[in-house]
């Protein structure tokens, strides 16, 4: 049957397979139905900030400096939480998602611009992803880094079953690696007995990070790839694959709904990222080995230095897990793009399997010609391209989000909009410095 709540072909909204597709209850008094409801969206998101592109940045940190870098996570996250709130408002308020008002407020050479940029971000997001899951296949199953890549391929497949059978069964199908990703780390910091005051010493922000080279250059790769460009497209279109009541009061509640969500999706974003660092302060700073900077060296230490064989396992697991659930959220957010910028609809399996080819072709050269380490740097320069992109995701948020054309009575406060151009500020900045250091 024919979608009859769709809104005109030119603004047909990312995703219409999707769109307010997930009933939400309506009358008062239901506050937890329409909590269970709203959530997931934010689930999908909060895989971007636990991708394989950011566990180098938290075992190096973790190794060389134990637990100081512990109030960098925290504060990133704080950021990434206010701007992935705008994003849903976006969403929820205006009917766009980021690229369709991208493409609606911009002239078309800027657009274009944005969406090329945008596409480089999404392929190198994907290039993470694919070397992330070729390693843990590695690591698992012995099995040779090209094969692993090449086998990645398949996994395009996936999403496409699971959205045949509703949005909800993807989004649970998230959360369920979300679970096995914390349990295995859950164990593995049993194992590990971290110093618990030290861990609390960790979270308060200290002046030493900014005095030592060394330390803020780490700090600065952590907070470079906490927000992920493509997180902030793919929220705002995901928001509106609810059924929520479109009059003033339905939009309020949904961001706030939204908001609830995406707060606490990235509070287990948090509670990973932290695990990861401090398994490393704790394992391996403890023992005096500072040069622990890789997935594979971390996996090859893991067991015999906490002296428990499945640790090294559980790790491997968990990376799996990871460059899984990333892979379907970074090809959703492929097409949410495509379909934003250009307002072009290609079958969803024709897009998936290009975004997805491109990220092979030089995972598969670059594995054949220098292994491991050759492996290692392509995923830091996949991390390199997208702190790049990230202004042109920024930016444009902040703006749209602030603008009372767009907004209404839903723009962003003057203590919300200070917040937010603070923090959009700080993360170019130190995006940039990150950029030029590596350069």
């Amino acid at each position: 049957m024919a979608r009859t709540d769709l809104p005109s072909p030119a603004r047909l909204p990312s995703l219409p397979e999707s769109y307010r597709t997930v009933t939400v209850p309506t009358g008062a008094g239901q506050f937890w139905r329409k909590f269970g409801a709203f959530a997931g969206p934010g689930y999908l998101v909060a895989v971007g900030y636990m991708d394989p592109g950011n566990w180098a940045t938290d075992l190096a940190g973790g190794s060389a400096f134990g637990y100081t870098l512990l109030s960098v996570i925290l504060i990133s996250n704080m950021m990434a939480m206010v701007l992935q709130s705008l994003a849903a408002k976006l969403g929820i308020v205006t009917g766009l998602d980021l690229a369709q008002a991208c493409r609606e407020r911009y002239s078309p050479p800027v657009r274009m611009a944005l969406w090329v940029l945008c596409e480089i971000a999404i392929i190198a997001c994907d290039l993470a992803e694919v070397i992330g899951t070729a390693i843990a296949l590695q690591l698992l199953f012995g099995l040779p880094l090209v094969w692993g890549v090449c086998l990645t391929s398949l996994d395009v497949l996936l999403i496409l079953v699971l959205q045949q059978y509703g949005f909800r069964k993807l989004e649970a199908f998230i959360v369920a690696l979300l679970i096995i990703i914390a349990g295995c780390f859950a164990f593995e910091l049993a194992f590990s007995s971290p110093s618990l005051s030290a861990i609390a010493s960790g979270l308060v922000p200290r002046s030493e990070i900014v005095a030592n080279p060394a330390m803020l250059y780490i700090a600065i790769g952590i907070l470079g790839a906490t927000v992920m460009p493509h997180n902030l497209y793919l929220h705002s279109s995901i928001v509106q694959t609810r059924r929520f009541d479109p009059s003033s009061s339905g939009k309020r509640e949904a961001v706030r709904f939204a908001t609830i969500d995406s707060s606490i999706a990235l509070s287990l974003a948090l509670f990973i990222n932290a695990a990861i660092l401090i398994l490393a302060a704790a394992t391996f700073n403890v023992a005096g080995r500072t040069d622990v900077a890789e997935i594979q060296s971390a996996y090859e230490l893991l067991a015999p230095m906490l002296g428990v064989g499945a640790a090294s396992t559980l790790f491997a697991i968990a990376l799996l897990a990871s460059g899984q659930n990333s892979t379907l959220t970074a090809t959703l957010a492929g097409q949410i793009v495509m379909e934003g910028f250009l307002n072009l609809r290609l079958p969803a399996w024709q897009r998936r399997l290009l975004t997805r080819l491109i990220a092979i072709v030089p995972a598969v050269i670059v594995a054949s010609l220098y292994g491991v380490s050759g492996t290692a740097k392509l995923l830091v320069l996949s991390q390199v391209i997208l702190s790049l992109q990230l202004p042109f995701a920024v930016v444009p948020l902040v703006n749209f989000t602030s603008d009372r054309t767009m907004m209404g009575e839903f723009v962003n406060t003057r203590w919300l909009k200070t917040i937010a151009y603070l923090i959009s500020t700080i993360i170019i900045g130190l995006n940039l410095k990150l950029l030029s250091g590596l350069i």
